[in-house]
């Protein structure tokens, strides 16, 4: 399948505001009351994501992901629409996020992503997904469809990824 640039139906893409001030600075990183009921947060966790390294392409079946990117650090962020019953099925985005983009990214279930680090720092990645990783006690099989490993996967970035799936 190819896929082609476009937006994403589902997608929402928020612009991070810093308050600053003599002490330093604060963003909100996420309000309730700018989110529908069905992406309201059941957990949250930061990464941390060293220069270069690409985390996925991976997709999951029920959980949607609130991705925010403030620094340090900067990320490529790729999102594909493979959600067949999608308005957008088989468009592809690319966004800049990070300490020079400072931003969130709403992602449905059903859309693969994956992001990169690409400063010369290690970036930091905070997430408040929709739903707790593996379930209640984490009892439950992890919701991720990761197609990072197949190297005939159509998720691909550009041809040294396609030549070593790990980076």
């Amino acid at each position: 399948m190819t896929f082609r640039k476009g937006p994403i139906e589902g997608v929402k893409v928020t612009t991070c505001r810093k308050f600053v001030d003599e002490r330093g600075w604060l963003a909100e990183l996420f309000r309730h009351d700018e989110l529908e009921s069905a992406f309201h947060p059941a957990m949250s966790y930061l990464s941390v994501t060293l220069p270069g390294v690409l985390r996925g392409p991976h997709e999951h079946v029920e959980q949607a992901d609130l991705f925010v990117w403030v620094g340090p650090g900067d990320f490529k962020v790729t999102l594909w629409d493979n959600r067949t019953a999608s308005a957008t099925f088989g468009n592809r985005m690319e966004l800049f996020m990070g300490l020079n983009h400072p931003g969130s990214v709403l992602v449905p279930k059903g859309v693969v992503h994956c992001y990169r680090c690409i400063s010369p720092e290690a970036g930091w990645v905070f997430n408040a997904p929709n739903q707790l990783y593996a379930g209640q006690g984490k009892a439950a099989p992890v919701d991720e469809i990761r197609h990072e490993e197949d190297p005939d996967n159509p998720f691909v970035l550009d041809e040294l990824q396609r030549r070593d799936p790990r980076r």
